[in-house]
């Protein structure tokens, strides 16, 4: 089966820089979550929130990694030729993320490069930045993703 997609490696340049999404946090979203994945204090607790140095529920950092994904997504990787990502770096997890934020995804694409021992795939190497509405960066990551080259017709 011989699918097009919208981008392939070709379509990043190093210096490309993108804003997109918009994603409301909720209460009961941030509870949720943490029941099943972080059930920290901070995260399922009013009276325990308070109680901590987050005087408040907070999201996980892990649900606002989830939230980046499911924008990515949304905005181009579902119509990219994505291959997915042998891995993140450098996650950090700078203010929190409460109920009512209202975030969106900067990434900028810092290294291009083909991959030797696949020559049809090549490496994106991208910083992504999760904002709140106030443009404050709330977490920040670094990775590498795999992309399929476009198909080179032999002549």
């Amino acid at each position: 089966m011989n699918q097009t997609f919208k981008n392939y490696w070709e379509d990043f340049s190093v210096g490309d820089v993108r804003v997109f999404g918009s994603r409301l946090v909720t209460e009961a979203q941030i509870i949720d979550f943490a029941k099943e994945y972080d059930p920290q204090r901070f995260h399922i607790s009013h009276e325990a929130a308070e109680q901590t140095i987050f005087k408040g529920i907070i999201a996980s950092g892990w649900q606002t990694c989830s939230f980046m994904m499911k924008m990515m997504c949304d905005d181009y990787l579902l119509e990219s030729s994505s291959l997915g990502s042998p891995g993140l770096e450098n996650i950090k997890w700078l203010k929190p993320v409460r109920p009512g934020d209202v975030l969106s995804l900067r990434t900028e694409v810092l290294e291009v490069r083909p991959m030797k021992s696949k020559p049809n795939t090549g490496l994106v190497h991208m910083m992504w930045q999760c904002l709140n509405q106030k443009d404050e960066i709330v977490t920040s990551m670094q990775g590498w993703m795999m992309f399929l080259k476009r198909e080179r017709t032999i002549k």
